[in-house]
């Protein structure tokens, strides 16, 4: 993946979680660091949509 798909959040979030999940990166700010994206904008988007990273579970719920 070279880019995330910043304009539709449901992939987003799917994209965000599967990088997570199959553990290429420990947390949301190494996603956005590799990425060149910031930390706040991806919190906005996902909580314009209803999203949220949860940090303990390690994932965009």
């Amino acid at each position: 993946m070279d880019h995330l798909p910043m304009g539709d959040i449901p992939m987003l979030v799917s994209s965000i979680n599967f990088l997570l999940r199959d553990e290429e990166f420990d947390n949301l700010d190494q996603i956005c660091y590799n990425f060149n994206v910031e930390r706040s904008e991806i919190d906005a988007l996902l909580a314009s949509q209803g999203y949220a990273y949860d940090e303990k579970q390690n994932r965009v719920i």
